[in-house]
């Protein structure tokens, strides 16, 4: 298998992971949200600990926690992360993933609005066109009556993720190491908040404790495939293997758990997916374009 083929067989494991995680939190709804952040915490710790220790890397973590630039980035990104963790878990508990599964389509477009406003990157006319539809969708989708309360899942999904990454790209640290400084800023809260209420969800009974004792390797380890899927393929098609997740949400979401679809949500997700179709086969012409050029 080469390089190239192993990098495929990454990303789609890290996209599918996250798109079949609503199935995996479904059973948790009992259990609530801040105290399944908390676990996802704390048992990642253990796990990316033991990475860290087994592999060697230990200068490559004190270098990141004896420089305060980066250390301030992580701690930022660390927030970020654990609200948009919150917010997603929350949408599962109150059936709201198709809300989420929209918060993930917009991601793409967030980003390109973030490298527009805050990195000087240009917009070419796809992208233009692609947000600009993003945005009437979005817009459908609020004034629509009733139907828009949930947007602000979506919307916070979409910023905290894109901010959460634009951190994450200016910032000197590999992925695992990123990852476990990341979860160091916040185990002091997520530990804390299991021994002052004393962890409820692992006295129930059936899956539940088995879910939350795993949700540390559900949570490192798509983030680690993605690291390793990043480094091996072109970016083109990392963004088109990255729609992979939302899709599969939006499917659970209306197949699976029943949760309602309007006309409203309809449009609103017609307009997103033909934004992000233009902006696909744009990189597509682009990829081809340089092939053809280096030929």
């Amino acid at each position: 298998m080469n390089e190239r083929t192993r990098g495929l067989a990454l990303a789609l494991g890290a996209y599918g992971i996250w798109g079949l995680l609503p199935l995996y939190f479904v059973p948790l709804r009992a259990v609530g949200a801040i105290e399944v952040v908390a676990h996802r915490i704390c048992w990642s710790l253990l796990l990316l600990g033991a990475i860290v220790l087994f592999s060697g890397r230990w200068p490559k973590l004190r270098a990141a926690l004896t420089s305060p630039a980066t250390l301030g980035r992580l701690t930022a990104s660390a927030l970020l992360i654990a609200v948009n963790w919150l917010v997603y878990i929350w949408s599962v508990e109150t059936r709201h993933v198709v809300e989420a599964s929209l918060g993930y389509f917009l991601n793409p477009l967030v980003n390109v609005l973030l490298g527009v406003a805050l990195l000087g990157e240009r917009l070419g006319r796809a992208q233009m066109l692609a947000v600009a539809l993003a945005t009437i969708g979005v817009a459908v989708l609020g004034m629509a009556s009733g139907v828009g309360q949930g947007l602000w899942v979506s919307l916070t999904l979409a910023i905290s993720f894109g901010l959460y990454g634009l951190v994450r790209k200016v910032t000197p640290v590999e992925a695992l190491e990123g990852l476990l400084v990341e979860t160091l800023v916040l185990v002091p809260v997520a530990a804390g908040y299991l021994a002052w209420h004393g962890a409820p969800g692992l006295a129930q009974g059936g899956v539940v404790p088995v879910l939350l004792l795993a949700s540390g390797a559900a949570t490192a380890a798509p983030l680690l495939m993605f690291a390793g899927a990043a480094r091996r393929l072109p970016l083109s098609v990392l963004g088109l293997v990255q729609y992979l997740a939302p899709s599969l949400q939006f499917l659970i979401a209306v197949a699976l758990l029943g949760e309602r679809l309007t006309i409203a949500h309809v449009a609103c997700f017609a307009l997103i997916w033909t934004g992000l179709a233009v902006v696909a086969l744009d990189s597509l012409r682009a990829v081809r374009r340089r092939a053809g050029q280096a030929t």
